[in-house]
């Protein structure tokens, strides 16, 4: 890529792709296409062809998807299933008909089965079954490498897929039905203090473990593999560290400075008991992450508190 190449980044309000947007401006690419979900429903087939055709892109950062935590992904399956196959399938058959010159395929960590060995290693796919509550999403995302595998084999084409540990920053979801964990216990921590509540509820045990990654460390992951990576598979994108969800709800108790306690609802689910990423993949290419976790929320923080005075 260079500054004057024609870039569709797919999904450029959610966090990710807003993230890869502020990432290609900052390196001073001019040449961007973005569209809305409102401009352009990625999940219609006919105005997904038109808009190839006539816009025809060289390259395409896919970040576009249904997603959400362990609420949003167990009550509505069928969506998530059908809204990420059909929005993948759309944009990764409609670049190989207008000619992408490379395409970037965005998934998740909940690919890897339930109970795969730890730290979890791109071969380790499709070796076992998969978390019951995200496995719509989850097949998804695994139908969409393949789907990229295939098109490179048959056609030639340039397609890679890179999956993202979980993610936090600018542009997250703090409704509390929908969040992920951090966007969720940053506001239930945030409103406990202003509330002068006595203690936060905070789901599960508190035992599993997790790895958590700032999504602009992602997005210059993802320019960085445009660049460096070109091979079939995927590639592992994280910080090669977790910590227990008790130890997250400590750090952002301490982020927050609230001064009431943590009370954990055994009645909700733990889901995986842990995820970290292999990294030693892309570490191998020359990358790896920048921001450590509690500068992450000390600024992301400051972000939740003016959204929530809004």
């Amino acid at each position: 890529m260079n500054n004057q190449s024609k870039i569709f980044i797919a999904g450029h309000r959610g966090m990710v792709g807003s993230a890869i947007v502020r990432k290609l401006e900052q390196k001073g690419y001019k040449n961007l296409v973005v569209r809305t979900s409102k401009e352009l429903d990625l999940r219609d087939q006919q105005k997904v062809e038109e808009f190839f055709q006539q816009e025809k892109p060289e390259y395409v950062f896919l970040a576009a998807a249904r997603v959400g935590g362990i609420v949003a992904n167990n009550t509505f399956r069928a969506e998530f299933l059908y809204d990420n196959l059909t929005i993948q399938g759309n944009v990764i058959h409609q670049s190989y008909k207008a000619g992408v010159k490379k395409l970037l395929f965005l998934g998740s960590s909940c690919i890897y089965p339930k109970m795969a060995p730890q730290p979890l290693k791109e071969e380790f796919l499709l070796s076992g079954l998969l978390e019951p509550t995200n496995e719509p999403y989850a097949v998804a995302k695994i139908a969409g490498i393949k789907m990229c595998d295939a098109y490179r084999n048959q056609y030639g084409c340039n397609f890679i897929s890179a999956m993202p540990t979980n993610l936090y920053g600018p542009n997250d979801n703090y409704d509390l039905q929908t969040s992920h964990v951090i966007p969720a216990l940053l506001r239930k921590f945030h409103e406990a203090k202003f509330n002068h509540e006595h203690a936060v509820s905070v789901w599960g045990t508190g035992k599993p473990m997790r790895e958590f990654m700032h999504v602009d460390d992602l997005a210059e992951a993802c320019l960085f593999l445009m660049e460096k990576f070109n091979e079939p598979g995927f590639i592992n994108v994280g910080t090669g560290t977790d910590q227990t969800i008790k130890a997250l709800a400590e750090l952002i108790l301490k982020v927050v400075d609230y001064t009431g306690r943590i009370e954990f609802d055994r009645s909700k689910p733990d889901g995986t008991p842990r995820k970290l990423m292999d990294v030693s993949k892309i570490r191998k290419l020359g990358w790896r992450h920048k921001i450590e976790l509690e500068d992450g929320l000390r600024t992301v923080y400051k972000d939740v508190v003016s959204s929530l005075q809004n």
